[in-house]
């Protein structure tokens, strides 16, 4: 008789190794999103406070983040334009 295949659903090391590596990375990623989510919170109630020199010195880090965000892959280069115009119209 013919021998039974195994199934081929079982994980690989490589696929393992894959998983934990995106696993690494999805953390890196959510946290480096959530600092710039407070840069933008704190640049809004600058804003709101007509905190001018404030403000800008917000925009820059904002700008500066956003930045790295896509050279990092994190974010895409046409929506970080169109956040640095919202924001520049906003200050």
């Amino acid at each position: 008789m013919a021998e039974e295949k195994k199934d081929s659903k079982t994980k690989r090391p490589t696929a393992k190794k894959r998983d934990l590596q995106n696993a690494k990375r999805k953390l890196q990623n959510r946290s480096f999103k959530s600092r710039v989510k407070t840069v933008v919170r704190s640049f809004e109630n600058e804003v709101k406070q007509k905190n001018e020199t404030e403000a800008k010195t917000r925009l820059n880090s904002i700008f500066s983040l956003l930045d790295k965000g896509v050279k990092r892959g994190i974010y895409k280069l046409n929506k970080v334009g169109r956040l640095k115009s919202k924001f520049s119209k906003k200050a």
